[in-house]
């Protein structure tokens, strides 16, 4: 475990400095087309990772609570290291995947780049050129403070990739469904739902029951389309009351199947 310093100045722990980076670079990228995080908010973050999300959560306003949710054991343990030095108790870890039933499941961990461990590998086996275009992408729209990447010859955007994936390890983890979690602790709204959980995102939505729809307020979660995976969520959420949608790729990802969707009641 390492500690590194974001672009403002602020320490947190993590497994690996530039992907800390790269985390923070993401977070304006889920408050776009309306969904904002505001005083007295109640946040869940699903696919929490080292929690990047969450320490912004906090800081961008006040009596803010967030839950984050990370089943890999390793990553866990730097989630609750940033917990507790973020949190002032107001930032819950459940060490957990988040699914439509309470189970289990071997995630494959990626020691290289911890960020896209995952339950399903298979969508990057299926389609391994969507991952160097990824690479690709963010060689070309780098974090604040990596510039260089842009230096780095696009032609090594494979080698990159397949060192990434490199030395993965499988990982057996508990599931729970995220209703389970609203009845544990009694959560009356959801402020924000971010989902970002690298493919297990529909299995998600399938763990909450009917009676927690309404809890929901905004969601934002990051859709893998395969199959057209983007289509069924639209239609499943208008169908839960969410008439605001917005759908875009973040820079540097126009060239992959991954896509921001946005919703608001």
């Amino acid at each position: 475990m390492k500690m590194t310093t974001l672009s403002d100045g602020t320490k947190v722990f993590c497994l690996r400095k530039p992907e800390a980076k790269m985390l923070d670079h993401h977070v304006d990228g889920y408050l776009q087309n309306g969904i904002s995080i505001k005083e007295g908010d109640i946040v869940f973050d699903v696919g929490a990772n080292i929690g990047i999300f969450g320490v912004r959560a906090i800081q961008k306003a006040a009596n803010v609570e967030v839950h984050c949710f990370e089943p890999i054991p390793a990553i866990a343990a730097v989630l609750r290291q940033n917990a507790e030095l973020h949190g002032k108790g107001r930032f819950f870890v459940h060490q957990c995947g988040v699914s439509s039933e309470n189970s289990s499941a071997t995630f494959t961990y990626f020691p290289n780049t911890p960020a896209l461990s995952t339950l399903h590998p298979e969508q990057w086996d299926d389609n391994p050129g969507a991952f160097k275009d990824a690479v690709k992408g963010t060689m070309k729209n780098p974090p604040e403070g990596m510039n260089w990447m842009k230096w780095i010859p696009q032609a090594f955007s494979g080698v990159i990739a397949s060192y990434l994936v490199s030395g993965s390890q499988k990982v057996h983890c508990e599931l729970k469904p995220l209703s389970a979690i609203i009845d544990e602790r009694n959560i009356d709204r959801i402020d924000l739902l971010k989902i970002d959980c690298e493919g297990a995102e529909w299995d998600v939505l399938l763990g909450i029951k009917d009676e927690h729809w309404p809890v929901i307020k905004s969601m934002v979660i990051e859709v893998h389309d395969l199959n057209g995976r983007l289509k069924n969520m639209r239609e499943l959420l208008k169908s839960k009351g969410f008439g605001n949608l917005n759908e875009e790729r973040e820079s540097g990802l126009e060239q992959t199947p991954m896509y921001n969707l946005f919703a608001q009641r």
